[in-house]
């Protein structure tokens, strides 16, 4: 039998070690809810025995017993490896976090490290997930008049349900318990979410070089969180690189970092976030990549390389996943990461400190040349301007979907041609269609 010390093992020379190997044992079953600790066996695997006898195995049984709390009750047994006689220990216990002598331990890799006060309360938090989830508490101080019809209606068109009233609809979502509204309720349908979570928010920039020494834009956003999507897309598209493309006689825009990957990162960001944590999203644009950042760490045990190879996911915040996926906003199934490795493959994870997780896409346009960012200078701006101008569309088309051409064409400031140019790529891009006849017809805005 071979033995090596792992995260659910550790090895013992001897019951001389009784107390490390207590505290080994309270620190697996906080990482795993199990463990296992042989005695009479080195930390480099060779098999070395030690006398055993009954009182040895009581000994080893009460330690355990009196030092761990909760209490657990191990399974000790002496085994007979190359003649030479061990004591074999396995826990198992799901009430974590565990104390040894007074302190929790975290198993990290083959050592024992004490857990701080923050890494702690995240511990009890994700025992206690499923009953302390934010998104399902109720959020005490709004009331119906906070949520607006409006987004209400918006969001049942976009599911195919119909409206009724918006207690009526709210129950339908399952976002309320006892007829008060849950905290899911009011980040996504009040008229200002902020009033209630601060953090409901949106925070961007511009930096000047590679590092935020030198701001060149800076704003911040409120409102749902839908509409804080947007905005996210808006901004980054507003100061990225856009070049372009045709299609027959049509042009398409084409961004220096693809759209649908940033997208998807940037619904991850308000879907997953941990919004225990005062903290907005924050997106920073440097010269060199574009960074999006959101409070809290992979939840539920992930860790980044899992969730680069294998379609899984674990959701911090259930019922918020559920609305996203109903509006067709995300999927069910953890296909995000994946979609945008392959559409931008130098894309970045990382775990910052405790607090915070970051998605890094790397930008184009930084590899290029001075000449080559002239050459395109012009074609950016056209870009910019038309991107503009098809946001003023959608949403003077949101406010009233039987809007005229020359209307929007006042309203956005440019001619009736651009219009309805702009009209006609969001067609193609199956943003827009218009239903029934160009008199007495509406307009109608896809997902």
């Amino acid at each position: 039998m071979k033995f090596q010390e792992t995260e659910t093992v550790e090895l013992k020379k001897s019951t001389s070690e009784l107390k490390e190997a207590v505290v080994s044992i309270a620190a697996m079953l906080n990482k795993h809810q199990r463990g296992e600790v042989w005695f009479g066996v080195k930390n480099d695997g060779t098999i070395v025995g030690q006398q055993v006898s009954d009182k040895t195995v009581r000994d080893v049984t009460k330690a355990i017993s009196e030092h761990i709390e909760p209490k657990t009750y191990p399974t000790v047994e002496q085994v007979v490896i190359d003649g030479r006689k061990c004591i074999k220990v396995q826990v198992e216990g799901s009430e974590h976090p565990y104390y040894a002598y007074g302190r929790a331990y975290i198993r990290v890799g083959d050592e024992d490290r004490q857990l701080s006060a923050k890494e702690l309360e995240r511990l009890i938090l994700e025992k206690n997930r499923d009953r302390l989830r934010w998104d399902t508490e109720v959020c005490d101080k709004a009331t119906f008049d906070d949520i607006s019809a409006a987004k209400l209606k918006s969001f049942l068109k976009l599911c195919s349900l119909p409206y009724d009233t918006i207690p009526n609809s709210l129950e339908k979502l399952n976002l309320l318990r006892n007829g008060k509204l849950l905290n899911a309720a009011v980040l996504c349908f009040a008229r200002k979410p902020d009033r209630f979570f601060p953090n409901a928010r949106l925070r961007c920039a511009v930096f000047g070089t590679t590092d935020t020494t030198v701001t060149l834009d800076m704003k911040d956003f409120h409102g749902d969180v839908f509409t804080l999507i947007g905005r996210a897309e808006e901004y980054i598209l507003e100061h990225i690189n856009i070049g372009m493309r045709l299609e027959g006689l049509l042009r398409v825009d084409v961004p220096e970092i693809d759209r649908e990957a940033f997208r998807e990162a940037i619904i991850n960001a308000f879907c997953h976030r941990d919004y225990r944590e005062y903290d907005s999203v924050n997106i920073a644009i440097f010269r060199d990549r574009v960074e999006i950042r959101s409070p809290g760490l992979l939840f539920g045990g992930l860790t980044i390389d899992t969730i680069k190879k294998k379609m899984v996911s674990a959701r911090r915040n259930e019922l918020l996943a559920e609305l996203f996926q109903r509006s067709h906003r995300i999927e069910k199934w953890g296909r995000g990461i994946k979609m945008i490795l392959e559409r931008e493959p130098a894309t970045e994870f990382e775990e910052v400190g405790t607090v915070q997780f970051v998605v890094t896409f790397r930008r184009k346009a930084a590899e290029k040349t001075p000449t080559e960012d002239s050459r395109k200078t012009s074609v950016k701006t056209s870009v910019k301007t038309s991107v503009k101008t098809s946001v003023k569309i959608l949403e003077a088309i949101a406010a009233n979907n039987r809007i005229t051409i020359p209307e929007l064409a006042e309203l956005a400031g440019v001619t009736e041609r651009s219009i309805e140019r702009n009209i006609q790529q969001l067609q193609m891009a199956k943003r827009l269609r218009r239903v029934g006849p160009d008199k007495g017809g509406y307009w109608e805005i896809s997902n």
